[in-house]
């Protein structure tokens, strides 16, 4: 079992930056990658970034690319979030997950989740 703790959401002026921590516990090494998602009121959980636990591979959500910048620390046990030119429509609880699916890009396909942390990006 992962556990995953995350920290860093905030409000923030539009244009503003916001950098998400999450410290990962417990069996880290069957991890094979770290997410990023976010869920909007009335809407499904999207994943917008992520990155293998070597931090040699990254995608990210169309909308997010540019902006957005994942990142791995494993000396920490630690992913990140850079989150840059932060637009209103990036308002979203976003939680931080982990798989260990080579392939795992939708939300079924992670296992362990964050509690979440909100992100408010006022206009």
């Amino acid at each position: 079992q992962v556990q995953l703790v995350e920290s860093g959401g905030g409000l923030v002026q539009a244009g503003g930056s916001l950098r998400l921590s999450c410290a990962a516990s417990g069996r880290t090494s069957s991890v094979y990658a770290m997410g990023w998602f976010r869920q909007a009121p009335g809407k499904e959980r999207e994943l917008m970034a992520r990155v293998r636990r070597s931090g040699a591979y990254t995608y990210y959500e169309d909308s997010v690319k540019g902006r957005f910048t994942i990142s791995m620390d494993n000396a920490k046990n630690t992913v990140y979030l850079q989150m840059n030119r932060l637009k209103p429509e990036d308002t979203a609880v976003y939680y931080c997950a982990a798989t260990r699916m080579l392939n795992g890009y939708s939300a079924a396909d992670f296992g362990s989740w964050g509690q979440g942390t909100q992100v408010t990006v006022s206009s």
